[in-house]
């Protein structure tokens, strides 16, 4: 059975709150009035409502203070602004301040209740938004318990007997036999790795990080991702070609997790890359960010892939022959970034590659030359 919807009207005027009451009582809202900002305040923590009217002009705490008290108790109750001294520049200001809509005195009847009827199904779907928010947390949470308990734990055991198997039986089996041992370790490693990288996208604590956050180089952090993925350029002979200002300014972060979403960039440019051919990497200062960019010309990514090329485990459907990744990489890369205060955003074309740009926010008063670096980064492979 659902719950009647609360509804409180804060305004001075004893006839405005009278006449908000008479409108709307028959409806189906459990209503309350306040005839000041502050009593206004205080009915919202004790009644907690889905909407509230707030008039702008009130003697004490004024209709825009009452706005920015309502965002700090609870940002998803829908406010609607009624004043009879409306401005474009009043109407502004409210909706800065977390209005969703405005309604001028005098109001009819049926202009309140129409707002009302829009309010509160902005507030159904702010509500259920976040239902869906907390149903996506509970699914990553079992997932991670299945992935764990039912997938990693017996492959582990097939593991450990077939590394048992192979060497007990070696002296026995065949040239032919060994290689298919020897597959099937192979295969069932592939599988431990995938399972380990959906772990980590779906039980690193990112928030956590931001306790250690320090200052760091982005060269170290470029050299160290470009080390990392050195083995897989040289089998497809991809030379990755760094370019670093020399005046990189440092940035306030935590350097492994930032490697890793590098990682991710550089590993998928020479992954999805012909062999053969070169991957871009840079590194300049603009404004107050850190721009870096991976560019390559590689397969590229479909118009209708871009838009959910950062969302948990969409792989895409670009090319069926294409080795497809775990899917978690680029959202991982996304939710690193974020947790910088940053951001990353791509340019592709199917066929003509792809150049991928991370925004960090830089130091600025701490900049540092490429030859105080302990450690060069590495221009070629």
């Amino acid at each position: 059975m659902e719950t009647q919807s609360k509804i409180l009207v804060i305004d001075d005027e004893e006839i405005v709150l009278d006449s908000c009451l008479q409108i709307l009582a028959g409806g189906d809202f459990d209503l309350s009035t306040a005839n000041n900002g502050t009593l206004g305040v205080s009915l919202i923590e004790e009644f907690h409502p889905d909407l509230v009217f707030v008039d702008l002009k009130m003697p004490g705490i004024s209709g825009f203070e009452v706005l920015e008290k309502i965002q700090e108790i609870d940002p998803t109750i829908v406010t609607i602004v009624i004043t009879g001294f409306a401005t474009i520049g009043s109407a502004v200001e409210a909706m800065q301040r977390g209005a969703f809509d405005f309604l001028p005195k005098p109001f009819t009847p049926d202009e309140l209740r129409l707002i009302t009827r829009r309010g509160l199904e902005k507030r159904k779907l702010v509500k259920e938004t976040q239902a869906l928010r907390r149903e996506k947390e509970l699914l990553r949470e079992h997932f991670a318990a299945i992935v764990s308990h039912e997938l990693k734990s017996p492959l582990a055991a097939v593991q450990q007997y077939l590394y048992a198997l192979s060497g007990e039986l070696s002296s026995q089996l065949t040239e032919d036999q060994l290689r298919r041992f020897e597959r099937i370790q192979t295969r069932i490693d592939d599988l431990m790795k995938l399972i380990h990288t959906w772990l980590r996208a779906i039980t690193v604590d990112l928030e956590s990080i931001k306790e250690n956050f320090k200052p760091i180089s982005i060269s170290s952090i470029i050299s160290k991702a470009v080390e990392s993925v050195e083995p897989q350029a040289i089998r497809k002979d991809i030379p990755n070609h760094t370019t670093i200002q020399d005046d990189i300014y440092l940035v306030e972060g935590d350097e492994g997790t930032l490697v890793e979403a590098v990682v991710n960039l550089v590993g998928n440019a020479v992954k999805y890359s012909p062999t053969g051919s070169r991957v871009e990497i840079s590194a300049i200062n603009k404004d107050d960010q850190i721009l870096i960019r991976i560019e390559d010309n590689g397969i590229g990514i479909s118009k209708e892939d871009l838009p959910f090329i950062f969302v948990d485990f969409y792989t895409g459907t670009t090319d069926h022959n294409i080795e497809r990744g775990s899917g978690v990489g680029l959202a991982l890369t996304k939710r690193i970034l974020e947790a910088h205060n940053g951001s990353v955003s791509v340019e592709s074309e199917l066929g003509k590659g792809s150049t991928f740009t991370l925004c960090i926010p830089a130091i600025k008063d701490n900049p540092i030359k490429m030859t105080e670096m302990s450690k060069e980064p590495v221009n070629n492979i």
